[in-house]
């Protein structure tokens, strides 16, 4: 069922920014993409998030803890590091916003931060999660421990594998790890065995969801607690630059929670390019990808219409990437309808051009880069840029989670 229910209007700065005409509107739809597509046993849950996350997140208490958790425990804001090497390379002026210095590793901390701080707000005591790659895992794992609530966070089984750096973190943060087996034992299998645990313990459970996916409010929710990015980049490059806007801001996608963080508050702005990186896989025709947009169609995926790799009867096509957080058969329905509008340019990196953008960023500034951002900053190479031009690439997370994919091409 279809659930609508009008927002109250934001109340303020920080986490509540508006995105004017590009934010989500009464019935949780931007564009033709989004709204809350949901079983009946789920209504309740997602129907008390829509009526109380806007007037929770404006709170003044929750203002305040929010941002000292962000400050004192995530360690923002994070450097806006000026790439000298890399800029010289490509004969412009690109900055790196560095979100792999968060604590845990990525970006996903700053939104697990405000849903465990909305979760308590609601009384929930238990607090499931899906994972990727996993640093969302370990994100939702740290701030369960931090604030002694039950977490349990279902993982691909082959992420599992891949990714076992991070099984071991959130094990050790004290979560428990089930794996999920079905279809292709990656993120949108794990993210259906969340959705099934969730109809199963819907009174005192809390669904972290990690990217801009799912039934609103999750896609507007996680995009306000990652907007503090985008809010970051302007005040920094006015320091640096002495202009707030850059003429390029560049992110990875899958889900793209990144992406939505980093693109927020220029989503007004026509004079800054928007430019949304998708994983191409082994090829966009090779039959294993995840480049939605160039693959996809409108189709109803996790609770929200939106943009999905599909069959003509509908079917999920299972996607494929060598990074694990980019391994999902749909975008967000933000993304999907940047790309429909036209206002970001999406671009795709195969397996081997991320990794070839891996150790290009390594060896000139010495950051080794997440798989998953490394998709980020192969688009480099397809952009024709002026010398002038101000570029930000996300750094969306570290790459010692995939040292031993990195290891495989040394």
């Amino acid at each position: 069922m279809e659930t609508e229910k009008r927002q109250k209007a934001p109340l303020g700065p920080s986490v509540t920014d508006s995105t004017g005409v590009w934010g989500v509107n009464e019935h949780g739809y931007y564009g033709n993409f989004g709204g809350a597509f949901i079983p009946e046993m789920l209504y309740p849950n997602v129907k008390e998030l829509q009526e109380n996350y806007l007037d929770i997140i404006n709170e003044e208490s929750f203002q305040k803890e929010f941002h000292q958790l962000l400050s004192d425990y995530v360690g923002r804001p994070t450097p806006l590091f000026y790439a000298e090497r890399l800029s010289e390379k490509y004969q412009t002026n690109i900055f790196l916003k560095r979100e792999d210095l968060c604590h845990t590793g990525a970006h996903k901390i700053n939104n697990t931060i405000g849903q465990i701080l909305l979760a308590l707000k609601l009384g929930k005591k238990r607090i499931i999660a899906e994972t990727g790659a996993g640093q969302h895992g370990v994100a939702t794992a740290t701030v369960c421990a931090l604030k002694g609530l039950e977490c349990i966070v279902y993982m691909g089984e082959k992420d599992i594998e891949r990714q076992a750096p991070n099984v071991a973190r959130m094990k050790m943060l004290g979560a428990t790890v089930i794996p999920a087996t079905s279809g292709s034992k990656t993120l949108k299998d794990a993210t259906n065995e969340a959705i099934r645990d969730w109809i199963n313990n819907p009174v005192d459970t809390h669904y972290i969801i990690g990217s801009v996916v799912g039934p609103h409010p999750y896609p507007d929710m996680v995009a306000r607690f990652q907007s503090v990015i985008s809010k970051e980049i302007k005040k920094q490059l006015l320091h640096n630059t002495g202009s707030a806007c850059p003429t390029h801001v560049i992110a990875c996608v899958g889900g793209g929670s990144n992406a939505a963080g980093a693109f927020y508050h220029f989503l007004d702005d026509e004079n800054v390019q928007l430019i949304a990186v998708e994983a191409a896989g082994c090829g966009i025709n090779s039959g294993m990808s995840a480049a939605t947009t160039q693959l996809g169609k409108p189709g109803i995926l996790h609770g929200s219409k939106s943009l999905l790799m599909q069959t003509d009867d509908g079917q999920v096509v299972e996607p494929h990437s060598i990074s694990a957080g980019l391994d999902y058969p749909g975008i967000g329905p933000l993304h999907a309808h940047l790309f429909e509008t036209g206002r970001a340019v999406f671009m795709s990196a195969t397996d081997e051009e991320a990794l070839v953008a891996a150790f290009e960023l390594s060896k000139l500034e010495g950051i080794i880069p997440a798989l998953e951002s490394a998709h980020a900053l192969f688009a480099l190479n397809n952009i024709q840029f002026e010398n002038d031009d101000i570029v930000v690439v996300c750094l969306s997370g570290r790459g010692d989670k995939d040292l031993d994919t990195y290891m495989k091409y040394l």
